[in-house]
């Protein structure tokens, strides 16, 4: 117990101090895995479970908001498998060269170098996945091609650790293909549970069950298996409410993780000169390869920085090669504590760098030449507003009601822009103008604002701190037009008055007075003006929807 109490009190400690210097919270983590590995503190029963629970829980949830036709765009599949080769020589070069200087022993030929370099061609998806959820950035498009690459990694992995394995995966592994007709009840029951802890519950037994056993039992690493799951559900109408009921319960697993690795890493002299040297190298070098190759496949310099700047790390997985590696004979056993220090390393710096991300997209983008609009990949490309009359971001209800009437009583000329992919998809099969984008998306706004302002703008989305961030982003940006914005309660309306919103619309005010006029209306025996829609009173209100 004493180990217990002592590893959540550094924990805790060292990710308050850690916030309050602004960085992430889990580079805090990390040093108190140092700390703890340092003292001689052991491992408490269970922690390891525990945080390969909150990373398998974490690649469900990137499942869940994971767009699988991302893997089949040339920016994803041609990066990450470039990247990778490439990224397999430089490794190699500079172990040789660790070699050379003294400070590290090879105990093999080429091919032990060129293991080592495939080992430290992996970006962590824990880190990338955080560190694009801390800025909710995780559906934008810069961080699906992150995460699309991270996903090619985690194949590439999982094609090795079958190869050196012990067994090869099982023919039972075609059986898999079961998991699609499953899916189909899973889906139906997720249409008839509740919410609180029951959808937590359902979630952790989809990620665990189908997801992480059934694939570990054929010989397939579980982690894909749950990945895989959450992919299959992201369609779902709730899977984002699916990924925000597990997000505490991952988080405080994933602590473990970060705990783990910092006691795991406790590192000598030699192993940290090492580990600082592939840093020092790698981590710039994986950095400029991602750019260049970004530029390469048509993703503006702004995206390209920023999915790099996410990328620039070595892996969980990088440990995890050279654990298997040992045991296969493949690696001298003193590999495994330097990688663990550089992994651990470059989590530091990357978390440090991704605090800062904007400054230095910013600066490196002053540094490089300008791209070519008509070279640049259809999601990158500045959003053409151009004769427009007005924006609706948010097509829900209230966006759809707005578009139709502006369109139809007043012939103005409208852009709706939403960000689920299926509702764009929809809309414009009905002849809707409507552009799929992320309002709670800086980059979104990078592309807004380079393809010129309306007059007037109308924030419909259902989230109050989506209009107001959108809000921000517009002042920001040195708009001057006309906005409109809905809200739901009296304080919000304060808050947009305040910024200088001109309209604000009080949805549920307007539906109690339209109640109350069609009442009075059937009392004195007349016709109600307005149209009754009967739902059971569990469902949520269907006023605002994304």
């Amino acid at each position: 117990m004493h180990d217990i109490v002592l590893t959540i009190v550094v924990a805790a400690v060292f990710g308050v101090l850690a916030h309050e210097i602004k960085v992430p919270a889990l580079v805090g983590f990390l040093g108190a895995g140092f700390l703890l590995g340092a003292l001689d503190v052991a491992l408490f029963p269970g922690l390891e479970e525990l945080a390969n629970l909150g990373v398998t829980l974490l690649l469900f949830t990137i499942g869940l908001k994971f767009d699988l036709r991302s893997l089949l765009h040339p920016e994803a599949y041609g990066t990450a498998l470039i990247h990778m080769f490439a990224s397999v020589i430089l490794g190699g070069v500079t172990v040789a060269l660790a070699v050379t200087i003294g400070i590290a022993d090879l105990d093999g030929d080429w091919r032990t170098l060129a293991l080592l370099g495939f080992a430290l061609s992996f970006s962590s998806t824990v880190l990338c996945v955080k560190v694009l959820e801390e800025r909710s950035d995780d559906g934008s498009y810069y961080g699906q091609t992150a995460i699309a690459i991270l996903v090619i990694q985690d194949l590439a992995a999982v094609v090795f650790f079958t190869l050196t394995g012990d067994e090869p995966p099982s023919l039972w592994a075609f059986a898999l293909i079961l998991v699609i007709p499953v899916m189909w009840v899973v889906r139906r029951v997720l249409d008839r549970i509740g919410h609180g802890e029951l959808l937590v519950l359902f979630g952790v037994v989809i990620a665990l069950g189908p997801g992480y056993y059934a694939f570990e039992s054929v010989g397939i690493h579980g982690d894909l298996g749950a990945l895989i799951m959450g992919a299959l559900l992201a369609t779902h109408s709730r899977a984002i409410e699916l990924s925000k009921a597990l997000f505490s319960v991952k988080e405080l697993f994933l602590v473990g993780f970060f705990i783990v690795i910092g006691i795991e890493s406790t590192p000598t002299w030699e192993d940290l000169e090492l580990a600082g040297l592939l840093c020092l190298i790698l981590i710039p070098l994986t950095f400029i390869g991602f750019v260049l190759l970004g530029r390469l496949f048509g993703l503006r310099n702004r995206t390209s920085i920023r999915s790099s700047l996410a990328l620039s790390n070595f892996s969980e997985f990088s440990i995890i090669v050279v654990v298997v590696g040992v045991a296969g004979g493949l690696f001298a056993e003193h590999w495994i504590s330097p990688i663990s220090l550089a992994v651990a390393l470059s989590m530091i710096i990357s978390s440090v760098a991704n605090a800062h991300s904007l400054a230095i997209a910013a600066f490196f983008e002053d540094l490089m030449p300008d791209e070519k609009p008509t070279k640049l990949r259809p999601q990158d490309r500045p959003i053409d507003t151009s004769g427009a009359d007005v924006v609706v971001l948010g097509m829900g209800r209230v966006g759809r009601a707005a578009y139709s009437r502006l369109v139809d009583h007043r012939g103005l000329r409208v852009i709706g822009i939403d960000n689920d992919h299926a509702v764009v998809s929809r809309l414009k099969e009905q002849g809707y103008d409507v552009l799929e984008g992320d309002a709670t998306d800086h980059e979104f706004w990078q592309r807004l604002v380079a393809g010129g302002f309306v007059p007037t703008v109308i924030l419909a989305m259902a989230i109050h701190d989506s209009n107001a961030f959108a809000l921000d982003q517009l002042r920001a940006a040195g708009f001057d037009g006309h906005i409109a914005a809905v809200v739901q309660r009296p304080d919000q309306v304060d808050h947009l008055e305040e910024e200088g919103v001109e309209a604000i619309v009080n949805i549920y005010a307007g539906a109690g007075s339209a109640v109350a006029d069609a009442a009075v209306a059937l009392f004195e025996g007349e016709e109600p003006s307005g149209t009754v829609t009967e739902r059971s009173p569990e469902e949520d209100p269907p006023v605002l929807d994304d």
